[in-house]
């Protein structure tokens, strides 16, 4: 549909905000139910108990599994998104990925299925990273390709909110079952009800997104016949640096998030004796400085480009890393301070990213570019991060889980140093 004066018609912000926001809310709530789960329930209640030694490395490797499926998830919807458009796509990710969610709440343990038990837990987490693979990809684009002139960093955050809401969300719903229930009745039964809920939240998503009307740059294309019958062998051809590049951008985002969260939560409450609840609780301080540096670290990104945000916030991520056995050392509070400055870090990070990756690929194959780009990124930031660091702890203390969160800040530095700056770049 066509203005006036002849520039596309967009949305109204309120409905770009409510479609972009509610699908990465969702998304996080249901990785971070996953990964709270695994660090507190998983591993006794989906493996077998004759070898205690391994549950919470093979729960923390049942986590990794979602990551490996989501560029899956990227190449299959990306294609689709690219093809018949974002919307459709969109609704498409959310119901696999919230019906994947759900059943997982539903699953037996190993003492009443056996073997079954945790092939159907990887299954299922299989499948919601095949759903969760498209879905960031897509709700980056509705907000940048909807986003005024100038301001695509600012409409670009609305993704990047969602980690923080979803986050709270989850983890306060954690909270409110250990509360009410006690430690007990959650390890027995009452860590479903967050999977549950998933489904709650999946069809408010869907109602919201079923008055989305697709994209004006995507409607350009369509009407200059733009679209490339395979979008990710155009990638692979014409793309593969910006696909590298935004790729290892990433990186420090994933391994800031998971090892602060994951990784710590288990650490924190087995080796600091920190109890479950005050542990959760120190995380829903932690996360307002995610909340709070997104919208920082997106204004700037407009204000001075996506690059020099980017650097800073790569360098202070390493700082974080090399920090972070001082500040464990002192219990509690070190653990409340680690973890504010590593969730702030990583809104600083994210929130450029929203713009900064669907700006490096034109609109013919951006949502396969931005997708993958995000989940390929995944596999080295976040996949096996909780039981990288569990390795790592034992073979060199919490110093070299340390030491991954920095080489990870300089991977991505490295990156965004040789990408160039695309904030003035056409929206075409």
């Amino acid at each position: 549909m066509e203005t006036h004066q002849g520039a596309p018609e967009r949305a109204g912000a309120g409905q770009i905000v409510l479609a972009s926001l509610v699908g990465t809310t969702i998304e996080f709530y249901d990785f971070y139910i996953f990964g709270t789960a695994a660090a507190l329930v998983f591993g006794p209640f989906f493996f077998p108990k004759s070898a205690p030694e391994t549950q919470t490395l093979n729960a923390y490797l049942t986590f990794g599994i979602a990551f490996l499926a989501r560029p899956v998830g990227s190449f299959l919807f990306g294609h689709l998104g690219d093809r018949i458009g974002r919307k459709s796509t969109l609704v498409a990710t959310m119901m696999t990925m919230g019906l994947a969610t759900t059943l997982i709440g539903a699953l037996p343990s190993y003492a009443t299925a056996g073997v079954l038990a945790p092939a159907l837990l990887a299954v299922l987490r299989f499948v919601q990273g095949v759903g969760l693979g498209g879905e960031w990809g897509g709700a980056a684009l509705v907000a940048v390709e909807n986003a005024p002139d100038g301001r695509r960093g600012w409409f670009g955050m609305f993704p990047q909110l969602g980690p923080p809401i979803g986050f709270f969300i989850a983890t306060g719903l954690f909270l409110l079952l250990l509360l009410t229930f006690g430690e007990a009745a959650f390890v027995a039964w009452a860590w479903r009800v967050p999977f549950l809920f998933s489904a709650a939240l999946v069809a408010i998503g869907l109602y919201v997104r079923a008055k989305l009307e697709e994209t004006p740059a995507f409607k350009a294309a369509l009407a200059e016949g733009a679209r490339v019958d395979m979008p990710l062998a155009t990638i692979v051809r014409s793309h593969l640096a910006p696909l590298v590049q935004g790729s290892l951008a990433i990186v420090v985002c994933y391994a800031l998030f998971y090892i602060s969260t994951v990784y710590t939560l288990g650490y924190g409450v087995k080796t600091l004796g920190i109890p479950r609840i005050r542990f959760l609780e120190l995380l829903c301080v932690a996360i307002v400085f995610m909340a709070l540096a997104t919208p920082i670290a997106a204004w700037l990104s407009d204000r001075f480009g996506r690059r020099p945000v980017l650097l800073v916030s790569a360098a202070i991520a390493a700082a974080v890393g090399l920090a972070m056995p001082a500040l464990l050392a002192h219990g509690e509070g070190g653990a409340l301070v680690f973890l504010s400055a590593a969730l702030g870090t990583m809104g600083l990070t994210f929130a450029p990213l929203g713009a900064l990756l669907p700006e490096l690929f034109p609109t013919e194959v951006r949502y396969t570019g931005a997708a993958s780009a995000y989940n390929l990124g995944g596999i080295l930031g976040a996949s096996f991060a909780p039981s990288l660091a569990q390795v790592l702890e034992a073979a060199g203390g919490v110093a070299w889980v340390g030491y991954y969160v920095a080489v990870a800040a300089v991977v991505s530095f490295l990156a965004i140093l040789s990408t160039p700056e695309t904030r003035h770049r056409s929206r075409g």
